[in-house]
C-alpha cells in the first residue's frame, strides 16, 4: 500500500490542501498525519487560526476516513497540562475542544495514537528508539511489534513525555538507534530539515516548519511510502 505522509502542521491549513492533491491524482491510497497541530512562532493570540487547522483537519478526516493520526507534543501539551515553548494560554480551550471534535470525527478512537504500523512502516511524531522500548520493558525487546505498540501507547504520560519518547525524541541529534531498525522503517517528523532524509532507519519528514522570521526552513515536499517494501518517494506539492 502506498501510504502519504503528513507532516507537522502547525497552524498551516493548506498543508491538508496539499495532501489532499497527492491523494487525488493518485500516488498514495491513504494517508498518515504526524500532527503537531497548533502552535508556531507568534501566534499565540491568533486563536482563529488555532480554530481553523482543527476544522481543516476534521474536513479531511471525513473525507479520508481511512486517515491515521499521530499525536505530537504540542498536541498532547494542552490536555496533558504540559506547559511548552509555544504553547498558547489563550487558545488552551479552543485547542482543547477541537482536538476533541477531531477525535470524535473519525470511524475508529484507534485511529489516533502515539504510534501507529501500516505493514512494515511505523509512523509516530519523533520517532520510536531501542532505548525508549527498553525503559518501558527489557522484554519488549524481544516481543510482537504489536505489543510493542500498545505499550507505547499505553504508557503514562510522565514516560511519554521526556526526550526518549516518540513524542519528543530527537533521533537527529542524539543518534539514537531505531527500533528495530533491520525489519521496520520509521517515518516521523518533530526534527525540522531542510530536506527529507534518512538516516538511522528513519526518514525525516518535517520539511514545512518555518523560522521565527516565519520562513520555511524545508523543501516544499511529502512522502509517499510503500508499507510493505519500505521504499519511498518524495513528492513535490
Amino acid at each position: 500500500m502506498k501510504v502519504l505522509v503528513i507532516p507537522d502542521v502547525h497552524l498551516k491549513t493548506w498543508i491538508f490542501d496539499k495532501a489532499e492533491n497527492v491523494l487525488k491524482s493518485g500516488k498514495a491510497e491513504r494517508a498518515v498525519c504526524l500532527m503537531d497541530m497548533p502552535d508556531d512562532w507568534d501566534m499565540e493570540f491568533q486563536i482563529d487560526r488555532y480554530r481553523a487547522i482543527y476544522d481543516r483537519a476534521i474536513a479531511f478526516a471525513k473525507e479520508y476516513p481511512d486517515t491515521l493520526w499521530c499525536y505530537g507534543n504540542h498536541d498532547l501539551s494542552y490536555p496533558w497540562g504540559r506547559l511548552e515553548s509555544g504553547y498558547s494560554p489563550y487558545a488552551d480551550r479552543t485547542v482543547m475542544e477541537k482536538l476533541g471534535e477531531l477525535e470524535k470525527s473519525l470511524k475508529n478512537s484507534s485511529q489516533i495514537n502515539i504510534m501507529h504500523r501500516i505493514g512494515r512502516v511505523l509512523f509516530s511524531h519523533a520517532g520510536l528508539s531501542m532505548e525508549f522500548v527498553k525503559s518501558l520493558n527489557k522484554k519488549l525487546l524481544d516481543g510482537n511489534i504489536d505489543e510493542v505498540l500498545h505499550s507505547v501507547n499505553t504508557a503514562s504520560q510522565d514516560k511519554l513525555w521526556n526526550n526518549e519518547s516518540p513524542l519528543w525524541l530527537r533521533a537527529l541529534d542524539v543518534r539514537r538507534k531505531a527500533f528495530r531498525g533491520e525489519k521496520y522503517k520509521q517515518v516521523v517528523g518533530h526534527t525540522p530539515v531542510e530536506k527529507i532524509m534518512e538516516q538511522g532507519g528513519m526518514i525525516f519528514t518535517d520539511v514545512f516548519s518555518t523560522d521565527r522570521e516565519g520562513t520555511q526552513i524545508g523543501e516544499s515536499a511529502m512522502v509517499v511510502i510503500d508499507s510493505e517494501t519500505g521504499e519511498y518517494e518524495v513528492v513535490e506539492v
